[in-house]
């Protein structure tokens, strides 16, 4: 009996006896399990669905189907907004019309060819500097040479270029501006602040690192604003004056940098006691123990939560509204401003918002996939 059930287990195929039946995997066991498991769970699936659906389905109309893409313009080169105002949807035609104010804000006309190639330079230096292959020392000339290259169109002056004071720029060139430097300058100041909060044999230092982090973190990011604008020139001597770019971006760097400060000690926090105890050991000096066992390791646990500060600081930029700065946020209130296109206030938004979307859905997707191939590595 027992040889006669091993023939019929070592003649039955193996794709037949492997199979799971059908209802425990794949899409419709999912589907049950998740969406349709009981009489409630269906009922807020069919409803939800319905809600999700009516408002895809209005979008889509507003958006494309009934959406004004073009309108036509009068003797005088004014938009006539008459299409738009007997639509339903969207009109996009004042985006057409106001998207260069929009990127550029108040940059001169005729002019506006070297922010846009700002735009590609500091897209361009982000690219490169996402690449791990590219993370030498040549890295950091790379940086200073296209940095100088940016301000060289901004201003102007030389080489045949119309020179362009600083009260003319706006746009999106401003919030890169503002971002890329407040994250450059404010990352190695955060390092040092998170190390100088661990230096239990420096109290002084220590104490002077926990009272910067804790004040700057105490203090909203407009009313620093407003000191940087407002009182810090009043603590300057008589004659110096201090562009207002440079006093707002003074003040984003010092508030980014109490922030991702808290972040690097986080990450110096979680790491094992073990891994400086063998840097002791093996002789290395502080510098060396942290710069190239610490620090590394301590940053590559601490990817999302820098990346969540990163982001949600590159749409702080554009609190900088506030002080009269025309960044992007507002380039577009001034496209806005304009009385053919006061009723179509939500398409510019839309604009903005795709903007800000995109780089700020750029920088997740490149963390996504750094901490998967830092995790892979260290797997390994």
């Amino acid at each position: 009996m027992t040889e006669i059930a091993t023939t019929i287990v070592q003649h039955t195929p193996a794709a037949t006896r492997d199979r799971p039946p059908a209802n425990l995997v794949g899409p419709v066991a999912w589907l049950r399990q998740n969406l349709f498991s009981s009489w409630i769970s269906t009922a807020f699936t069919l409803l939800l669905g319905y809600a999700v659906l009516r408002l895809a389905f209005g979008l889509i109309n507003w958006a494309f189907l009934d959406a004004v893409w073009s309108v036509p313009y009068l003797s005088n080169g004014k938009a006539d907004p008459t299409a738009c105002r007997a639509a339903s949807g969207a009109c996009w035609a004042a985006v057409a019309d106001k998207w260069r104010l929009t990127l550029f804000g108040r940059y001169p006309y005729q002019d506006q060819w070297r922010p846009a190639i700002c735009v590609a330079l500091f897209i361009g230096l982000y690219i490169v500097s996402g690449l791990r292959r590219f993370w030498r020392k040549e890295l950091l000339y790379v940086w200073i040479g296209t940095l100088a290259l940016i301000f060289l169109l901004m201003w102007g002056g030389v080489l045949g270029l119309k020179y362009v004071p600083q009260d003319e720029w706006g746009g999106l060139p401003i919030t890169l501006i503002l971002a890329t430097f407040g994250l450059a300058c404010a990352f190695p100041l955060a390092v040092l602040v998170a190390l100088g909060r661990r230096a239990t044999g420096l109290p002084a230092v220590k104490m002077l690192c926990v009272l910067y982090v804790e004040l700057i973190r105490g203090v909203p990011l407009v009313a620093l604003l407003f000191m940087a604008s407002v009182m810090l020139p009043l603590f300057l001597p008589t004659g110096t004056n201090i562009d207002k770019l440079l006093r707002a971006q003074i003040a984003i760097i010092l508030f980014v940098g109490a922030y991702v400060a808290e972040v690097v000690r986080g990450g110096l926090q979680a790491l094992p006691k073990g891994q400086a105890e063998a840097a002791d050991a093996l002789g290395l000096t502080y510098w060396q123990k942290t710069m190239k066992i610490i620090l590394p390791q301590a940053l590559r646990l601490v990817i999302p939560p820098l990346v969540n500060t990163f982001i949600g600081f590159f749409k702080d930029t554009s609190l900088v509204v506030i002080i009269g700065i025309f960044d992007l946020l507002l380039s577009g209130k001034t496209a806005m401003s304009d009385p053919t296109w006061q009723g179509d206030a939500a398409e510019i938004y839309a604009f903005m918002a795709v903007i800000y979307f995109a780089f700020c859905y750029a920088m997740s997707k490149y963390s996504r996939n750094l901490e998967a191939q830092l995790g892979r590595s260290r797997n390994r």
